[in-house]
């Protein structure tokens, strides 16, 4: 049986390190290929140019065949694209931004169908929570808010735990206010693999990071670390 692949990453990778290739070498290794195809999303950034190079400098030092998807430029045949590749990598940038692009063009039913038949799908911040029934986003400018997205992955998720110092308030007032029962939570350096539906494990690829399940019990908060696969 083909195993469903999700791995959400917190923050970091090539965007930030580029050439580095740890967590996107763990990512390639789900597809058990010697050379599997890999695309780039970077849609939430607008298509940003430098975001592709940082992207092709890293995986063309890896064992893979990368190619991207531009949107505002001239869209290529999306099916034939997307039935094409073994792996998706979803960039950072504003959530709905991307996902009102990805509707109008009916590439979120396309990665769903891919998903389904085994595709290993990921990506970091924006690219993580995309995945999940609800995700935590700064697509707004006022503050985080809570948005709908794909529902592939039931709950809700929280990029840049560690990072951004409004992600941890945030997480405890939705839990305070039972927004949720729990809230998955990722920090930067770390991601969160989720296969066949079910949470796996923490993928740690910085020192002292993890991936949580946050919840409330007797009104405070709870933070339990998923079991860890260190790959520094």
């Amino acid at each position: 049986m083909t195993s469903r692949n999700i791995i959400a990453i917190g923050g970091g990778g090539f965007g930030r390190n580029p050439g580095e290739g740890v967590i996107e070498e763990y990512i390639l290794n789900q597809t058990r290929k010697k050379k599997p195809n890999i695309c780039f999303i970077p849609t939430a950034t607008g298509d940003n140019d430098a975001y592709k190079v940082n992207y092709y400098e890293t995986f063309s030092k890896l064992s893979c065949n990368p190619t991207h998807l531009d949107f505002f430029k001239r869209t290529p045949d999306l099916k034939k694209l997307i039935s094409n590749q073994d792996v998706i990598f979803v960039g950072g940038g504003n959530t709905k931004s991307m996902l009102a692009v990805w509707r109008e063009w009916q590439l979120d039913k396309l990665l769903k169908k891919a998903y389904t038949a085994g595709t290993t799908m990921s990506g970091v911040s924006a690219g993580a929570i995309c995945w999940f029934q609800n995700g935590i986003t700064d697509s707004w400018s006022s503050n985080l808010k809570v948005m709908p997205c794909m529902k592939l992955i039931k709950g809700c998720c929280c990029p840049h735990y560690d990072e951004e110092p409004e992600r941890k308030p945030t997480v405890e007032k939705l839990l305070k206010i039972n927004k949720f029962n729990n809230i998955h939570a990722v920090d930067g350096g770390a991601a969160l693999h989720i296969k066949n539906e079910s949470i796996y494990k923490s993928i740690v690829f910085r020192k002292n990071k993890s991936a949580y399940l946050v919840s409330k019990d007797n009104g405070k908060i709870i933070e339990k670390s998923y079991r860890k696969i260190i790959l520094i």
